[in-house]
């Protein structure tokens, strides 16, 4: 806790001065302590994403970024606005900050640290945007540039990457700026993603934010049409909310097309970088091709197109099954799953459906906007992949779009309490939800509460890993665990080296002297398919 504190107190300042940065370019932001925060935010990632197709987002970023940060902060006395906090302000808020604190500091538990998270900060810090990276492991292809945020703070900042922590901070301080009271009822659920730099958690509270300029009557669109598409390139799912504000811009605010720039530049750059680390413009969906030498193998992004239905099911099924699916069983079956996955999918649907109503009643135009927007976005998800953390988002608007009006400061604080309890009880004991819930699988992964966490973040060590190579490349598989968040670059999931084999091809270096200059796939010949062959017999022998 207390490590993550220091983070927060030294991040918050830097983020303040990009944001002053930003101001002059694109205007007064969302206003406040959190309203410079989230445009130093946009401005520094974005940075720092140009930065990363050049050079890795080591000290050497990290140092001057920071410098200049703190130079606007301090040079524009921006430690005066913490002077417009009342008393009462400033009690609330120290004492979210420290339920927040202590939920950051849990030992993370989402698979996808482990398998996505930390090795994309890992590649990121070492050698930048890796051209073709898909190539190797086709879920490093995403980058996603809330990971570049994160990388870029890595060195020194925040090296156990909690910036999701320092973000719940900043969220929990936009609402007590504001007075919206509302934000205070959905913290505890989010506290679930702290301990990992997840994208779920940034998508959604940008989104709320975003959602909030905009119900309250913010003309900024310049920025909120920005700042959209920024979440657009954080987590492509959330294509709800860049359709919402652009409908928002044009039907009701009549904004010109000069004030989308920004956003548009935005967009190119998230092209830009898909196609350099996947070889397409959006991930993982190969459509838009380029023609580039560096695009994964057609085979494999028809296995991981296989794997994703797979998933939307709960690995319930066979492929094969789910291939003689009639239409009413694609519904019955994804609705009336075993275990938590059937109760989140049905609430899904009767959510929609309520919503929709609803805003046919109230026939407001930001709320029928809104509705058409999640509709569409939801549309999409159940065609591409129904998994349910693909519209978890959805929850969040729909509650926040009811909600809105009801809750004020005292309903919100007693709302706040009694589930930052449950929440933490959770963390804290997680034999609770493994026993009552025994299908929701990633409490399985909690290991609940340690003292030394609250003076160091909990994290996880393995560093056991076995060397291979195939081709010109050298790369590194952990050992008798599926992930590779500890072990040394290059490192190849072992499920993509089974995939890759069996496809009969193998990912190859660029330039056999230069690991950052990329990878490609190629064909195996008949030797590398041997030297494949014994990667995969000792892989399976050693997990024996």
């Amino acid at each position: 806790m207390i490590q993550i504190l220091i983070s927060t107190v030294f991040i918050i300042p830097v983020l303040m001065g990009w944001g002053k940065i930003m101001e002059s370019f694109f205007g007064n932001g969302f206003g406040g302590i959190s309203g410079k925060v989230l445009s130093g935010i946009l401005g520094i990632s974005l940075a720092w994403a140009v930065l990363s197709f050049f050079v890795p987002l080591n000290i050497y970023v990290e140092i001057p970024s920071v410098l200049l940060g703190l130079f606007y902060f301090f040079k524009s006395k921006l430690y005066r606005e913490l002077y417009l906090f009342s008393k009462r302000d400033y009690g609330l808020a120290g004492i979210v900050s420290l339920i927040i604190l202590l939920t950051g500091s849990y030992a993370p538990f989402i698979l996808d640290h482990f398998g996505y998270y930390v090795p994309t900060v890992k590649w990121l810090t070492e050698y930048g945007l890796v051209k073709g990276i898909s190539n190797l492991d086709l879920t490093l292809g995403q980058m996603s540039l809330w990971h570049i945020f994160q990388a870029g703070f890595s060195s020194f900042s925040d090296p156990f990457l909690r910036t999701n922590t320092v973000l719940l901070i900043i969220y929990s301080i936009y609402s007590i700026e504001r007075k919206h009271w509302i934000h205070l009822c959905l913290l505890p659920v989010l506290f679930l993603f702290s301990p990992s730099p997840s994208p779920d958690l940034p998508v959604i509270i940008f989104s709320l934010i975003i959602l909030n300029e905009i119900v309250i009557g913010s003309k900024n669109t310049t920025l909120l049409f920005a700042f959209s598409i920024f979440v657009f390139a954080v987590k492509p799912t959330m294509i709800w909310l860049p359709i919402f504000v652009f409908l928002h811009s044009v039907l009701i605010l009549k904004s010109n097309v000069q004030k989308l720039l920004f956003g548009v530049a935005i967009l190119l750059l998230f092209f830009a970088k898909n196609i350099w680390t996947f070889g397409y413009p959006i991930f993982p969906v190969a459509i838009g091709d380029m023609g580039v030498s560096w695009k994964p193998n057609p085979e494999v992004l028809k296995i991981s197109s296989q794997y994703a239905i797979l998933k939307t099911y709960d690995m319930q099924y066979s492929y094969e099954e789910i291939q003689r699916f009639s239409t009413a069983d694609y519904i019955k079956n994804w609705l009336f799953l075993k275990g938590i996955k059937s109760k989140i999918n049905i609430l899904f649907i009767l959510s929609l459906i309520l919503f929709s109503i609803l805003a046919l009643v109230k026939k407001r135009k930001i709320f029928n906007l809104v509705c058409i927007s999640i509709l569409i976005k939801s549309v999409l998800v159940l065609i591409f992949s129904a998994q349910y953390r693909f519209f978890i988002d959805v929850f969040f608007v729909i509650f926040f779009m009811v909600f809105y009006g009801y809750f004020d400061k005292r309903k919100s604080i007693a709302v706040f309490s009694v589930f930052s309890i449950l929440i933490i009880s959770i963390l804290s004991f997680p034999g609770i939800i493994q026993k009552y819930i025994p299908s929701f699988r990633v409490g399985g992964f909690m290991t609940g509460i340690k003292k030394e966490q609250f003076y160091k973040p909990a994290t996880y060590e393995y560093r056991k890993f076995k060397s291979f190579k195939v081709g010109n490349l050298k790369f590194n598989v952990s050992k008798n665990y599926p992930y590779n968040f500890d072990t040394p670059l290059p490192a190849i999931s072992t499920g993509y080296i089974f995939d890759d084999v069996k496809a009969g091809i193998f990912p190859q270096l660029i330039d056999k002297n230069n690991l950052g200059k990329g990878f490609i796939w190629k064909k195996m010949t008949s030797d590398e398919k041997q030297e494949g062959q014994k990667v995969i017999n000792n892989i399976e022998n050693t997990d024996k």
